[in-house]
Order: structure tokens, then sequence, then C-alpha cells
């Protein structure tokens, strides 16, 4: 029999013994009327960047999704299951969010993998199948000259962003909610080393910090 990993025993202590007591009437709260959070997070799975952490966020303050390299799919009722059309389909027309920000993050292993063309890791090629959604239909991508592949990297992470920006504006039901100004679309980016997070100006298109620089 394999014993459940110690760390999270212990992360989970100290939650009872510290964090809980102070949040016990919230949780309860939420137990009972339900989660009402305004705000939708669409993240990556990467470790490193946690929405929850970022935005100091607490119990039943944001729904949060996250994929491989934070992607939205385009609208596609055809049938098949589809676990981000589906979380998007519950944020919107059931919790009735006002805001759903899709969060970009540096040093993304998705990205670099689409990047790199790495070779599949299995058979089944899981990563590159589902990396295959970032490009249209005959949409070529590739390093620019004197570009580095660091700086191609980059540029990619924060056109992923673009791209789910994008394909949400796909879905009838979020067109809607947006054109009646009921929700807001956002696009972050967070810069792993330095912790920094830069914020998408919806005018200009381009990532400037989200706290001025003191």
């Amino acid at each position: 029999m394999t014993s459940f990993p110690k760390a999270l025993v212990e992360g989970y202590e100290a939650f009872r013994t510290q964090r809980l007591p102070t949040e016990q009437t919230r949780y309860r709260e939420l137990s009972e009327r339900g989660q009402s959070p305004e705000v939708m997070v669409i993240g990556c799975c990467d470790s490193r960047v946690s929405p929850e952490v970022i935005f100091d966020a607490g119990p039943g303050e944001m729904f949060v999704v996250r994929n491989v390299a934070n992607l939205v799919p385009v609208y596609e009722p055809d049938g098949g299951a589809h676990g981000v059309s589906a979380a998007l389909e519950f944020a919107v027309q059931v919790l009735k969010v006002k805001h759903i920000v899709v969060l970009g993050h540096a040093q993304c292993g998705g990205i670099k993998a689409f990047t790199d063309k790495t070779p599949p890791l299995t058979e089944s090629d899981f990563i590159g199948r589902w990396m295959a959604m970032f490009t249209k239909p005959g949409e070529v991508v590739e390093q620019r000259d004197h570009e580095t592949m660091q700086e191609f990297r980059t540029r990619i992470e924060k056109a992923a962003v673009h791209r789910s920006l994008e394909n949400l504006m796909t879905f009838p039901c979020i067109q809607i909610q947006v054109a009646r100004g009921k929700i807001q679309l956002h696009g972050a980016y967070f810069g792993v080393a330095a912790g920094d997070l830069f914020v998408l100006d919806p005018d200009s298109k381009d990532f400037r910090p989200a706290v001025p620089r003191g």
C-alpha cells in the first residue's frame, strides 16, 4: 500500500492549525450558500504559477482552471469531452463571473515544447496535440531573424495569452456577456524569477507592469 505524501500531510496540518481557525466562518458560509466568485482565472498547471498565491486569494474568491500553457480552445460543440469549455460554461452560465483572466508566464514548458519542436514523450503525444491548438489552420510560427531562442519563447508565451483571449470570444455565451458589459476579458503575464506581474493593455496590446515600480 502506498503512503500519502508526507509533505501534503504536513501542509494540511499547518492549514488546519494556522489558517483554518481564522477562516472557519468563511468556509462554513461557502459550504452553506455555495461559491460566488467574480473572477475566473485560466492559468498554466506549472507548479510555480499558482493564481491563488500570486493574487493572494482566499477561499471562494477565484474560480481557477489550469492546463498546459493556459490555452483556451475555440468553441467546438462536436459532442466530445472538453474540460476547459465545460469550466467556461459553468463559470459564465452558473457562477456569473464578471472577469475572465488568462494568466501566462515565463519559462512555460508547454511553450518550450512547441517552439523547440520537442519530440513526443509518448506515442499518444498528448502535449504536442494539445499545443497544436495554439496555431490556426495554415498558420506557421517560426523564430524571427535576429531573435534569440529565449526572445522567441517569451514572444510565444505572450502570444498564447492573446490567442486564448481570441478563442474566448468564439464562445457565444461569452460574446453576448462581453457585448452587454457583463463580462470583461483580461490578459496577464507572470515573470517567475522576479515575481513580476504584467497586465495586457487592451489599447496598445502590450503587457505593462501591474504595479508601477517605485
